[in-house]
């Protein structure tokens, strides 16, 4: 009987290893993805931004993002431009939500004024950079459907691919596949397709660093757009948590406060 029993729950179990989905199975990596990058609060960083053409010309801007973590919503996040001169001030306010539209605005100190982002044009290009206006918002677990794709290799790093469909309206892409660290539970790179299964970009995401022993934050990004030739690299220094933002270092008149 007892054999009998250890029979029976071994094919049970087997078969619940099988009956999960691809779907059931990226939902929960990407569930443990966010789990892991919960609870830091409030952070602060400087950027360096460098952006290179197809003939390998290059400019380059320095930016400090703020970002406030928000319970049972997206995060508040705000970056300020700081150099070159013709751009200093600049500030870029964003509120995250899962599947509304964002709230997003920017201020343009030669006008003198702050511009809300329309929720059409989230796809937009970011001030002259290959990243848009979307990909510059945090990640919300209810802002996409999943897919469990395979087990890859990524850079020498064993990862699973996971396919990735927006649910919120005016995305500029189709899908993304992320490849995501099987040990660390974080983004190692992302390809994003536009309609006909055309891959637009790919973002990498290397030089890992660990803070407060538990929140990873990579060094540098690099977006590549395959269809202009044009690449954006992010170079991160400086993080610093928990240094006591608030709300209201997030309202629209922070934008102008802006330094």
């Amino acid at each position: 009987m007892q054999k009998l029993i250890s029979i029976c729950c071994a094919t049970l179990l087997s078969f619940q290893v099988w009956a999960i989905t691809p779907e059931e199975q990226g939902l929960q990596i990407i569930q443990e993805v966010d789990a892991r990058d919960t609870g830091f609060n409030d952070s602060s960083a400087d950027l360096n931004m460098l952006l290179i053409n197809k003939s390998g010309d290059s400019s380059e801007r320095t930016l400090t993002i703020k970002t406030l973590e928000l319970a049972g919503d997206g995060d508040k996040s705000l970056t300020i431009f700081n150099s070159p001169r013709d751009i200093k001030g600049t500030a870029f306010l964003s509120f995250t939500h899962a599947l509304k539209p964002d709230d997003q605005w920017l201020y343009l100190p030669a006008l003198k004024r702050v511009k809300r982002i329309s929720s059409a044009n989230k796809s937009g290009p970011f001030l002259g950079s290959e990243y848009a206006f979307e990909d510059l918002t945090s990640f919300e677990v209810a802002r996409y459907k999943y897919k469990y794709l395979a087990d890859e290799i990524i850079n020498g790093i064993d990862c699973y691919a996971i396919e990735m469909h927006p649910q919120y309206a005016h995305s500029g892409y189709t899908k993304q596949i992320a490849w995501i660290d099987k040990n660390r539970y974080i983004v190692i790179k992302i390809d994003y397709y536009g309609r006909q299964n055309t891959l637009l970009k790919t973002q990498i995401f290397n030089q890992y660093q660990q803070y407060l022993t538990k929140y990873w934050r990579a060094d540098e990004q690099i977006m590549s757009n395959h269809q202009t030739g044009k690449v954006t690299k992010l170079s991160w220094r400086n993080y610093q948590f928990g240094v006591g933002l608030s709300a209201r270092d997030f309202d629209q008149n922070s934008l102008k406060r802006a330094r």
